[in-house]
């Protein structure tokens, strides 16, 4: 064996390949779910009434004993921990690690998390009475004592997601938590993707999780002009400015070394091989500049399927489809958000764990996932078979 053909094995021992999927959203539970609501078109429900004129895309009802087994961890939790433990219960499960301790205390964790979810009927009460209240200051800090306790406060740290999926599941190695919106995400996976390939770590599960269905963070949004206001539609229907419609779900994976994986018999749906990550100013032009980067710096073909993070914001989604339609002018593009919602920090977990489940299904053989960051940040994940 010459040092090229070692060379060769080495780095396809390393590859980094997706054993397990879990994927929540209002399309359904499960790769199946997804690929059949994928295969339909946008059939998956919309919420259009509770949060009106913001319409969301609501999480599907889930026996969470399944995969939460203990009542009591279910009601420590926050909606969005709840649907992120969930996924990551699923994504053991399909990559066979479920009841493996051995293997679980040595995979690691990297989670991509918002801020906890605030008690916002809490908040309204104490705003309320500070308006009238002779001394504001010393009522909240008597409400502060009182009705928002210091484990309130420690039930919205964002970390806590990754403790629940080891105190719920039993995966015990190293953890990580990233914030940064769209961006987690995609990060989530490249430091992942690298520490295997690197042969830092055999093992990781990665992803996130994101209830849509709280006004709170709609507000936070609407503030910003980027929620959807009109009838539920397709994202490349929507007319400027345009708008994202968020989603309640979780998208979780399992990564693992080609060596690694076919050691213990695992199945692999796909392989990651590249991640590339941008950080533009948002000048005009930019997007478009960084999606064709990336384009070319992780070897996507021309004739890809591309599972597109397309926002439904006009101004960055005509970038990316000037990009697209210029390097990859006969690739079909399907958009996460049509089927899930926009999930934020889950949403490049979602498309990647979309592209992995079409490859496995033999819909193609090469993929390429986009994200673009409502705010900053540009992302593209280039899967094959």
């Amino acid at each position: 064996m010459n040092a090229r053909e070692a060379n060769a094995r080495d780095v396809d021992a390393r590859d980094v390949v997706v054993t397990g999927i879990g994927l929540v959203s209002c399309a359904g539970e499960g790769v199946d779910a997804h690929l059949a609501a994928l295969a339909g078109g946008t059939a998956a429900p919309w919420e259009t009434e509770r949060f009106a004129p913001y319409p969301v895309r609501p999480a599907p009802a889930l026996d969470l004993a399944t995969q939460i087994p203990k009542k009591s961890d279910q009601r420590q939790m926050e909606p969005w921990q709840r649907l992120g433990v969930y996924a990551a219960g699923a994504a053991l499960d399909s990559a066979g690690l479920k009841d493996d301790a051995a293997l679980k205390a040595e995979t690691h964790v990297i989670v991509a998390a918002g801020g906890g979810e605030r008690d916002y009927a809490v908040d309204g009460q104490v705003l309320g009475a500070m308006r009238t209240a002779p001394e504001p200051d010393v009522l909240l800090n008597e409400r502060l004592m009182s009705d928002v306790r210091p484990t309130l406060f420690l039930a919205q740290l964002s970390n806590l997601l990754a403790g629940n999926i080891a105190i719920v599941h039993g995966v015990t190695g190293a953890s990580r938590t990233f914030m940064g919106e769209e961006q987690a995400g995609v990060d989530a996976i490249r430091i992942a993707h690298a520490r295997i390939r690197s042969g830092q770590n055999e093992t990781f599960l990665v992803g996130g999780s994101y209830n849509a269905e709280r006004p709170d963070s709609l507000l936070s949004y609407a503030f910003a002009n980027l929620l959807w206001t009109g009838a539920p539609t397709s994202v490349a229907e929507r007319g400027a400015p345009g708008g994202f419609v968020l989603g309640s779900g979780g998208a979780f994976l399992v990564l693992e070394s080609r060596a690694h994986a076919e050691k213990r018999g695992a199945r692999i749906f796909a392989t990651i091989a590249e991640v590339g990550v941008s950080r533009t100013r948002r000048a005009a032009g930019d997007v478009e500049a960084a999606i064709a980067r990336l384009w070319d710096e992780t070897g996507a073909r021309p004739d890809t399927r591309v599972i597109s993070g397309a926002l439904g914001l006009s101004a960055t989604d005509a970038e990316e489809r000037a990009a697209l339609a210029r390097i990859a002018p006969h690739a079909r593009i399907d958009t996460t958000q049509d089927l899930t919602g926009h999930m934020m920090e889950a949403h490049a977990p979602a498309g990647v764990a979309l592209a992995a489940a079409l490859i496995a299904a033999g819909e193609t053989r090469d993929a390429a996932v986009t994200c673009i960051g409502h705010h900053r940040g540009e992302g593209l994940v280039r899967l094959v078979a």
